[in-house]
């Protein structure tokens, strides 16, 4: 037996995250073992599924060695200690190649870790690696497979993450949202992804695409794994002028108590309803139905029907110019996907960019009329489970909305079509509202799950 190795009593790859940090805080698991669990899980998957874009298996065990050595002294463990955490490659990591899902960037090692790779190391997190991004956290398909279903699309941009954490590869990931990029993954993957309100988390040494729009957001397989790692991250960098000095948050504590009374829910075909298909339909209004008089139908005021036009538009016109210099080095290296989208941000008068970044106070202002009435909104993360085959990433339409309004958000694994593929249920709160959100959403993902079993 490897002279680092132990034999386990449990299953852990099985595990909550939160649970694992319980047992390694106790001394019941080493974090090496936990990282050669992860390990040996990826050297199983990792030929099909393809989540990563790097990585190092002697670094993650020098790490894994150092954290049990720490623990050894007795000195007090950080919220994340031994628990390794997958990172999209989009997000500066000291030493270790970033490289943007473009072949434009290969070979680039950045010599400082981003804001939330800082706060990882301090929290005792294990940097598993790298996963795979879309080129440019766009929309052209990367090469990662779904794991719930490989001849699927696992969905877009932060397509690695979502499947490293669907595969059990990591109990955690970060990746990055624009327009669905966070929740449409993790939908189609089967997982809980979170996309806190805009600014919650520091962007500093994270690719810029659409600043107006960029978010940081978190992957796991439960709502309090996603509140614990996300509780981490939140915080100031003088560097992101979207992120503000604020209390630090208790997400992880609220999120596992229970609500005052139970949640009321506003149920909300979102722009591009028309798109969802009959099984979503369905189950969505099965869903409704289970929760009764504690769930109202709202309909979004009609100004809203102009979002997903809105949200492209900032999103085009800020990428044409962060992305100029990828142009100037290799156009001829980019996809027509990309370069399709600059093209049209070229062209939109800096009148109409301007107008647009008025809207999403207007929308707010609708929405907020839907939340004195509730705990949530309770929509679809997406029109239809993954689809079929992998030159798309799907459609993010039933996310842009948040994205613009700069709205919390969460998906849950509860409901799948008849073939077994999953649907999400994606959850929003009013901006600033993350810990009411994720109570609410681990309150109905316990409802529905006790219900079933």
């Amino acid at each position: 037996m490897d002279a680092d190795r132990a034999p386990l009593r449990v299953p852990i790859l099985g595990l909550s995250a939160l649970e694992l940090r319980e047992r390694i805080a106790s001394g019941a698991l080493r974090a090496v073992d936990l990282a050669h669990a992860c390990l040996e899980q990826i050297g199983a998957m990792e030929s099909e599924i393809q989540a990563w874009a790097w990585l190092d298996s002697d670094f993650v065990l020098e790490q894994a060695r150092a954290l049990d050595r720490y623990r050894s002294t007795g000195r007090p463990l950080g919220p994340l200690h031994g628990l390794p955490v997958g990172i999209k490659d989009i997000i500066n990591t000291r030493r270790i190649p970033t490289e943007n899902g473009t072949p434009l960037d290969a070979g680039r090692v950045p010599v400082v870790d981003a804001f939330v790779v800082e706060r990882l190391r301090a929290a005792g997190a294990i940097i598993m690696g790298k996963t795979v991004t879309t080129e440019l956290a766009f929309l052209h398909p990367s090469r990662t497979r779904n794991p719930r279903a490989p001849r699927h699309t696992p969905g877009g941009s932060s397509s690695g993450s979502a499947a490293a954490v669907a595969a059990s590869m990591v109990p955690l990931a970060i990746g990055t949202q624009t327009g669905g990029s966070v929740i449409r993954p993790a939908a189609y993957c089967g997982i809980v992804g979170y996309k806190p309100t805009f600014g919650a988390i520091p962007r500093t040494g994270i690719l810029t695409q659409a600043p107006s729009l960029d978010t940081v957001g978190v992957f796991a397989r439960s709502v309090e794994d996603a509140a614990m790692l996300a509780e981490v991250l939140f915080g100031h960098s003088p560097a992101d002028p979207a992120s503000q000095p604020a209390p630090p948050p208790r997400l992880l504590k609220t999120a596992a108590s229970a609500p005052p009374v139970r949640p009321m829910f506003a149920f909300v075909r979102p722009p591009g309803w028309d798109d969802a298909d009959e099984q979503t339909m369905l189950a969505m209004r099965e869903l409704t139905e289970y929760l009764g008089e504690y769930c109202f139908e709202a309909p979004l005021p009609r100004l809203f029907a102009e979002a997903p036009t809105i949200r492209e538009r900032i999103n085009s016109a800020e990428m044409a110019k962060n992305y100029a210099h990828y142009e100037r080095r290799g156009r001829d290296q980019l996809s027509d996907t990309i370069l399709a989208a600059m093209d049209a941000g070229k062209a939109i008068s800096a009148p109409g960019y301007i107008a647009a970044l008025d809207w999403p106070e207007v929308l707010n202002a609708g929405l907020d009329e839907i939340f004195r009435r509730c705990d949530a909104i309770l929509t679809p993360a997406t029109p239809t489970p993954a689809p079929a085959g992998i030159k798309s990433t799907g459609s993010s339409i039933f996310n842009g909305l948040w994205t613009l309004c700069g709205t919390p958000a969460v998906t849950l694994p509860l409901l799948e079509n008849e073939n077994g593929l999953p649907i999400g249920v994606q959850l929003v709160g009013r901006r600033g509202e993350d810990a009411r959100l994720l109570r609410t959403a681990r309150w109905l993902a316990a409802e529905v799950l006790e219900d079933r079993g």
